[in-house]
C-alpha cells in the first residue's frame, strides 16, 4: 500500500488538470492514517491550507480539531482528512463544477486505497457530491447513509459554524453521535 500511496501523492502533486494548477502555491493531497476507517471530506483548500499544503489548518482546522478531541479522534492518529479539489479556488470560492469533476478522481482513489468505513463530509459542497445531491445540509446534517457497506454522515462545515457560533451545538452532536457509530461499525478507530 505504501508504495502505491507515495505513488499516487507524487501524481497528484504535479497535478495540471484544471485552471486552480495556476495560482496554487501547494497542492493539498490530504492528512492523517491512510489506513484509518474514518475520513473527513471538505470542499477545498482555503489560503492557510494552500501555504502549508495541509488541510483544515486555519481557524476553521482550529475548530475542527477540537471538535475531532472531544471525542478522541485525531488527524495525526486514527482519521484521515482530504478535500475534493487538492488546490485553493482563488478568493476561497466554492469549486467550480468542472474543477471538481477534474479533481475527485484524485480523492475517489485515495477513496479506494484507505476504504473507509465511515465517510463524514465538512460543508454543503462535499454534501451535494457524497451524500446526495440536493441536500439541505441544516436540515439534515447528522444523518447516516448506508451505501453499499460505506456509511456517510454530513455536517456542518466549521468555517460555517465560525459565522454563526449558535449552530456549533447542532454539529458538536453530530461528532458525539459519529463516535457511537464509530464504535458500532470500526474495529480499530478507538483503541
Amino acid at each position: 500500500m505504501d508504495n502505491s500511496w507515495e505513488s499516487l501523492k507524487n501524481q497528484c502533486m504535479t497535478c495540471q488538470k484544471c485552471d486552480l494548477c495556476k495560482t496554487r502555491k501547494n497542492v493539498v493531497f490530504g492528512i492523517g492514517n491512510p489506513r484509518s476507517e474514518v475520513v473527513f471530506i471538505g470542499e477545498g483548500p482555503g489560503e492557510q491550507e494552500d501555504i502549508q499544503g495541509k488541510p483544515f489548518v486555519g481557524r476553521s482546522g482550529q475548530l475542527l480539531d477540537k471538535m475531532l478531541k472531544a471525542v478522541d479522534l485525531s488527524r495525526d492518529e486514527n482519521i484521515y482528512i482530504a478535500n475534493i479539489v487538492k488546490c485553493r479556488p482563488p478568493k476561497n470560492r466554492d469549486p467550480l463544477p468542472a474543477e471538481q469533476d477534474s479533481c475527485i478522481k484524485w480523492l475517489d482513489k485515495q477513496l479506494d486505497f484507505i476504504k473507509p468505513k465511515i465517510i463524514v463530509t465538512l460543508g454543503r459542497i462535499a454534501a451535494m457530491k457524497f451524500v446526495k445531491p440536493d441536500i439541505k445540509i441544516t436540515q439534515e446534517h447528522g444523518v447516516f447513509y448506508d451505501r453499499d457497506g460505506t456509511i456517510f454522515m454530513a455536517t456542518l462545515h466549521p468555517a460555517a459554524l465560525l459565522r454563526n457560533p449558535a449552530r456549533k451545538p447542532m454539529a458538536f452532536q453530530d461528532f458525539l453521535n459519529l463516535r457511537e457509530k464509530i464504535k458500532e461499525v470500526c474495529k480499530h478507530t478507538y483503541k
